[in-house]
């Protein structure tokens, strides 16, 4: 699991990540992101219940994409608050290595947006 250090700890956070934030989508998610002035990166999951009706199908999509950025987590940027936000069911159903290269394209994707943005 994620280290609670890189999570958001209210609801504010995520509120703020998405009133401000950039976005970047694929076909199974999305990625909200905006600076921090915190220091450090942290992310948030967001499985809606449109998605999964059972809380434990949907904690299990969110666990999966924690392990998945806990691992990678030296090559994501610092500073930086993330919010992916899953849309189907198909996350669940991918392998790994697969949720590996999704969310590294969207991060990518940020790092190109967020580089145009501050010049």
């Amino acid at each position: 699991m994620l280290s609670k250090k890189y999570r958001f700890h209210s609801r504010g956070g995520v509120r703020y990540v998405y009133q401000n934030g950039k976005t970047v989508r694929s076909q199974q998610m999305s990625l909200v992101f905006a600076p921090n002035s915190k220091g450090f990166t942290r992310f948030a999951v967001v499985v809606s219940k449109k998605v999964e009706r059972s809380a434990v199908k949907r904690n299990r999509l969110r666990r999966r994409v924690y392990e998945a950025l806990r691992v990678n987590i030296d090559a994501i940027p610092d500073k930086v608050d993330y919010v992916f936000v899953i849309y189907s069911k198909d996350v669940g159903t991918m392998s790994y290595k697969e949720l590996q290269e999704k969310l590294g394209k969207l991060v990518e994707e940020s790092k190109v947006c967020y580089n145009k943005e501050n010049g």
